[in-house]
């Protein structure tokens, strides 16, 4: 177990962890129970004479060569905790019913959990070589790490942090993303330019799908019928029908796209192009390019607000976020940033954009309302991703 060290601060144990950006099923009973009793408190359901406590946001940032998480405390404006977990830290997401982050060590083959009230790394799940990603059934049951070095998809167990079962897939798998139903989980491999399709239930590959070159990331629709899978060497993004198990189209975009992000209602599809500097805009239900837009230079990764109205482009050739009216297809702001902005997340309330910035090692903290730089955070060396939390209690500070 690895202990905090003497000069880090340590946090308040919270009662309860809703998730920032995760879909709430299952309210009933335990965790969520218990979630759902505080959203009753901050509505006004306080005892009289009293105010309800307001919500702490942390902001977790995988540092990939400092070895380290930084847990940054969004309205204070400061790192509070610094946790060391496994060599290069890369991917990293919270759990979407525990208070726990599982961290994604590469070079250290392993997934550790760290606890959020203590901020510390409660266990170490060892997985295959080389993993980069991890992704969560929608029930929070298992976690799914593809293992690049191994060509094999770990399932994890979340009850018991164990790696329940190892599938092999294709050579170099990077990404490993579950489906909204959670019957299956879709596997980039990018070696041998393939998709894997893996049953959950059946603990086997259902379907192997040959797709564009190099394929790098993948989404799926909200509805589970398609994924869409970025294809870097390719300049196209493949389009997969999941129900029938089979490919539907290559679709060009710009030189070297590496990200995407699928509005919430299914629509629209945007796609980073980082060698031609553009973005590409698909239509997602039937499968055609609709246009390209500018997006700075080489831009890295996408985001799209709840609502669809937004999209947020780290350009990580001019160091700047662009911000994208989506509805006029215009950039209505362009934000000066840190070096080589690339992982990106936003607070609950969208209030606030996190940029991580991998070459001058802080994360900017944006104030999404007026466009604008709230601050630089330092971090640790060469952060890569950014996992936002919300704690219910007393907020450290405020803007």
């Amino acid at each position: 177990m690895c202990r905090l060290p003497s000069n880090s601060v340590q946090l308040p144990r919270p009662v309860n962890l809703p998730l920032a950006s995760a879909h709430f099923p299952g309210l009933c009973r335990g965790f969520w129970g218990e979630f759902a009793l505080l959203v009753f408190l901050f509505a006004g359901g306080s005892c009289a004479g009293t105010s309800p406590p307001r919500p702490t946001v942390y902001a977790y940032v995988s540092n990939g060569k400092s070895d380290t998480v930084s847990v940054i405390d969004v309205a204070a404006l400061r790192v509070v905790a610094v946790v060391p977990v496994g060599a290069s830290p890369t991917g990293l997401r919270v759990h979407p019913r525990r208070p726990e982050v599982y961290v994604v060590a590469s070079d250290a083959g392993e997934v550790d959990v760290i606890d959020i009230a203590r901020q510390e790394v409660t266990t170490r799940i060892p997985v295959g070589q080389r993993p980069f990603f991890i992704d969560f059934s929608p029930d929070g049951a298992e976690a799914y790490v593809a293992n690049t070095g191994s060509n094999t998809v770990d399932i994890i167990d979340c009850e018991t942090r164990r790696v329940a079962a190892t599938i092999p897939v294709g050579r170099q798998p990077g990404v490993a993303r579950a489906s909204p139903s959670g019957n299956l989980v879709v596997v980039a491999n990018r070696e041998d330019a393939s998709v894997s399709l893996i049953d959950v239930f059946k603990r086997s590959v259902v379907a192997t799908i040959p797709v564009a070159l190099q394929p790098e990331q993948v989404e799926v629709l909200p509805d589970g019928s398609k994924a869409f899978v970025v294809a870097s060497a390719a300049g196209k993004v493949s389009v997969i029908d999941l129900k029938r198990r089979t490919l539907l189209a290559h679709l060009p975009v710009g030189k070297t796209p590496l990200h995407l992000s699928i509005k919430p209602d299914g629509g629209e599809v945007f796609v980073a192009n980082f060698g031609s500097h553009t973005l590409s805009v698909l239509n997602a239900w039937s499968n055609d390019p609709v246009e390209t837009l500018p997006a700075g230079q080489q831009p890295v990764r996408v985001l799209l607000r709840r609502d669809g109205s937004h999209l947020y482009v780290a350009n990580f050739g001019s160091n700047s976020v662009f911000v994208v009216d989506v509805g006029s297809r215009r950039v209505v702001a362009t934000i000066g940033v840190g070096a080589q902005p690339d992982g990106m997340a936003l607070t609950p309330d969208e209030k606030v954009l996190l940029v991580a910035h991998t070459e001058s090692n802080d994360v900017a903290l944006v104030d999404t309302t007026r466009h604008s730089l709230i601050t630089l955070i330092p971090v640790g060396r060469a952060p890569r991703a950014i996992a936002v939390v919300q704690v219910p209690g007393k907020r450290a500070g405020g803007f």
